[in-house]
């Protein structure tokens, strides 16, 4: 991109400077990379020690930490966020794709908003419906009726299917699946027989889907993503699943069938949650949380063992083996423990 002054993106970023406005800004890097054009942060007053080290234009930092910066500086309460907000500014990211290709497939009756792009060898659908400034990636499904709102992304081969809808402002990375049939069946005898999901997915406005996910139709009613959802990378969101707004899920979750998570809540990885059940609003749930019952309080929730030596694992393990006989002799104990002090 090309340059920016540090005064203008102070004005972007609401920020007060320390030195020269007027240098130019060509990118963002770490404190140790960062070069003669290029800007950095500090957002942890632990590593200011790297400031008489840093080489960088500016540093985004705090009042607190200014006394230390010995080059120009952005003063700003919270230098983290300060950072997202500043490589959206000087983001070189190249969109999707641009324009139309002669290789799309798109049939005669979709409706294509201002301003739309589609890459090559992309197919859209009988009825589809793109709203404003919509791009789809080179080789995307976009099945029939779908609806896809204003300024969403799609990357490359990415696979919509019928009859979905996507709200404005979304970005979903490549490989994503959305709307593949829930998994259900019927036993007749040892034969499984196919139940058709006949709901959809609805995604909410500025949701954010990683690459490889898969997002199941519901059987009857929808699958439902709320506002400002963020998925990472290669989760299972199963049909029926209601995600509230604002909950971030991190990579590999899966997520079994009916389960519905509130707002603003933050699933870490790994994580394997049953299904029909609720969790309630402001819920954490460390990595690799296995979640096989409600949770109605707000709070953090862990479970499983942290990683040990082999030689320490084996000595749990066998006491986990063992704990029921461990608790019959406690209870033996107990009772002879009490009848004792009775008599």
């Amino acid at each position: 991109m090309a340059s920016i002054s540090l005064a203008e993106l102070a004005r972007q970023l609401d920020a007060t400077v320390h030195g020269d406005g007027d240098i130019a800004i060509s990118g963002i890097a770490s404190m140790q990379s960062a070069g003669a054009e290029q800007i950095t942060f500090l957002a942890n007053s632990r590593y200011r020690e790297q400031l008489s080290q840093c080489n960088a234009a500016a540093v985004v930092l705090t009042e607190a930490d200014l006394e230390f910066c010995h080059s120009a500086a952005l003063v700003v309460n919270n230098p983290y966020l300060t950072y997202a907000k500043l490589a959206q500014i000087l983001d070189t990211t190249p969109q999707p794709a641009e324009n139309i290709a002669p290789s799309a497939v798109i049939a005669s009756d979709v409706s294509l908003g201002n301003n739309v792009s589609i890459g090559a060898n992309a197919v859209i659908e009988s009825g589809v419906v793109l709203g404003d400034n919509v791009v789809i990636g080179p080789g995307c499904f976009v099945g029939k009726k779908t609806t896809i709102g204003s300024h969403t992304r799609l990357w490359a081969n990415v696979s919509i299917y019928h009859e979905i809808k996507i709200g404005s402002h979304c970005l979903i990375q490549s490989g994503t699946v959305i709307g593949a049939d829930g998994f259900g069946y019927a036993n007749d005898r040892g034969n499984w027989i196919k139940i058709p999901q006949l709901g959809t997915v609805v995604i909410g406005d500025r949701v954010e889907i990683g690459a490889c996910t898969t997002i199941d139709r519901g059987a009857l009613d929808n699958t439902q993503i709320g506002n400002g959802v963020i998925i990472d990378n290669q989760c299972q969101i199963a049909h029926n699943v209601i995600i509230g707004d604002n909950t971030a899920v991190a990579g590999g979750v899966i997520m079994a069938g009916s389960l519905k998570i509130g707002r603003y809540c933050m699933i870490g990885g790994a994580s394997v949650i049953n299904g029909h059940m609720e969790i309630c609003d402001k819920v954490t749930v460390t990595g690799m949380g296995m979640v096989m019952r409600p949770i109605t309080e707000p709070g953090i929730y862990s479970s499983g063992i942290p990683l040990q030596s082999n030689k320490q694992w084996r000595k749990t393990a066998a006491l986990v083996m063992n704990i029921n006989e461990i608790n019959k002799r406690l209870k033996t104990l107990e009772r002879q423990a009490t009848s004792n002090s009775d008599t």
